[in-house]
């Protein structure tokens, strides 16, 4: 009798701690499974530097618009954009050091220093923006993350990371939610929410591409909730991380140089 009793009690202790709210420990152990998990697809597109040429399609309703240029960047404080295509606008190019942004037309030989407000306006009429472009915010370092649930894919296993903005972190989302492939680390799907928790616009990556030593989605579109027959999409032709670029080269001596 005093055994089952002691049984009882022990069963008794276990149900109880079993119902007890996720100890302070244990969510923090959880944050940093989802930063981790966010570090590990980052760093697949980020390196020390990046070096890019890529390929847009503007898809409109009546028209569709195609723009071909070139990214360099560094981390998360310089980038550098050349438009090669079309002819109109070749030549045309945008840098960023830290919170500065300059743009530079060749057909009038001006450059224009632009506001750092503007970072959340549409890039060249397209619906990514200059921040998208010019990596301006961090999904790694601007948010805290948590991980929501494992979810499929198109068949593919991912996890889905609910991100918020960190206090004062330069961003213009409230939330984002991001779809992380289990297996490769590839950043799938993203969904991006304004005041409120509006879906303001949702992006999709595939076309998985081998390029050197990293494999990552070479084709990423991006379409606005409240305007279903908008989208922009992004093709990478060519992806290099690491490659030695020297800090000259990210100077507005060096952005009229570019052709």
């Amino acid at each position: 009798m005093n055994n089952l009793l002691k049984n009882w009690k022990t069963i008794s202790l276990v149900l109880l701690i079993s119902l007890l709210p996720e100890s302070p420990k244990a969510q923090h152990h959880t944050d940093l499974e989802a930063t981790e998990i966010v570090r590990i697809a980052v760093d697949k597109t980020l390196g020390k530097t990046v070096t890019t040429n890529i390929t847009m399609k503007v898809i409109r309703p009546r028209w569709t618009n195609e723009i071909r240029f070139k990214i360099w960047s560094e981390e998360y404080v310089k980038a550098l954009i050349l438009i090669t295509y079309p002819a109109k606008e070749k030549g045309q190019t945008y840098l960023r050091r830290h919170d500065d942004l300059w743009y530079w037309l060749p057909n009038i030989q001006k450059t224009i220093k632009l506001s750092s407000s503007l970072m959340d306006q549409s890039w060249m009429g397209s619906d990514f923006t200059n921040e998208d472009l010019l990596n301006k915010s961090s999904f790694l370092n601007d948010y805290q993350h948590s991980i929501g649930s494992i979810e499929d894919l198109n068949g593919i296993k991912c996890y889905k990371i609910h991100l918020l903005p960190k206090p004062d972190a330069p961003v213009v989302w409230e939330m984002v939610h991001l779809w992380i492939s289990m297996e490769g680390f590839d950043q799938l799907k993203a969904a991006f929410f304004g005041e409120n928790g509006q879906l303001v616009r949702t992006m999709t990556a595939d076309e998985i591409k081998n390029f050197g030593k990293v494999s990552i989605p070479s084709r990423i579109i991006m379409e606005p909730a409240a305007k279903p027959d908008h989208r922009t999409i992004i093709y990478i032709n060519e992806f290099q991380t690491n490659t030695l670029i020297d800090d000259s080269f990210f100077s507005i001596q060096n952005m009229k140089k570019l052709k």
